[in-house]
């Protein structure tokens, strides 16, 4: 499988670069900015996985994982935030996301992971994992949540989750629904605002509350 590694901070993304060719069989390439990942994507026929930080300077690896999607079918994203480790409200198993310090073995964990999905045709996340991502990197804009034939809206503002819609529902009731459908698909425009603020908890909040919900209603 044909990797890319995309991060501002070369002497990082070059130790990624290394840990990946020492202890997987996978090619691994590294960019150092959104506009030389597009360059090395016009120059090369696949790439099954995009490892990208979420935001530094000339990267905004949401809008990046959008345009290498639109090229290489079936690619794969794992997101390198801002944040660090010790700020995470809620731990994911099998997350996607890696803050700082990054845990080498668990990445390598989801390279392989992202190997074995690399016949299904989308990338999905867990939404918790999605949510707590945007939201600590201080997100502002609008995600399209899809499972399956369901859809839904989370707007975010400065990493505060404003409003959420369903087909069914509203603020946190939609949040909730969204919950229980764990692994998504998603797209993200940052350009969209929310026309109305429905949810008043802090993010975090919100989340947790919509996560026990769930569980509760599983058990």
């Amino acid at each position: 499988m044909q990797l890319l590694i995309v991060h501002r901070d070369v002497e990082i993304g070059v130790e990624l670069v290394r840990m990946v060719r020492d202890y997987t069989r996978h090619k691994c390439d590294l960019a150092g900015s959104e506009a030389a990942a597009v360059d090395w994507a016009h120059g090369h026929a696949q790439c099954g996985l995009l490892l990208t930080q979420l935001v530094a300077e000339g990267i905004d690896g949401l809008t990046l994982g959008g345009t290498l999607s639109q090229i290489f079918s079936r690619l794969q994203i794992l997101f390198f935030p801002a944040y660090g480790a010790s700020e995470r409200r809620l731990e994911i198993a099998e997350t996607k996301v890696f803050p700082e310090p990054i845990d080498g073995d668990a990445l390598l964990g989801a390279i392989e992971r992202a190997e074995k999905s690399a016949s299904l045709p989308q990338d999905s996340f867990h939404i918790v994992d999605l949510v707590q991502m945007c939201c600590l990197g201080g997100r502002s804009g609008a995600l399209q949540i899809v499972k399956e034939k369901r859809s839904g809206f989370l707007f975010l503002r400065d990493g505060r989750l404003v409003h959420a819609e369903t087909t069914a529902a509203r603020g946190p009731d939609a949040l909730f629904e969204m919950v229980e459908w764990k692994h998504v698909e998603f797209a993200y425009n940052r350009s969209i605002r929310a026309a109305a603020e429905t949810i008043a908890q802090p993010w975090d909040e919100a989340l947790i509350e919509a996560v026990t919900l769930t569980n509760n209603r599983i058990s």
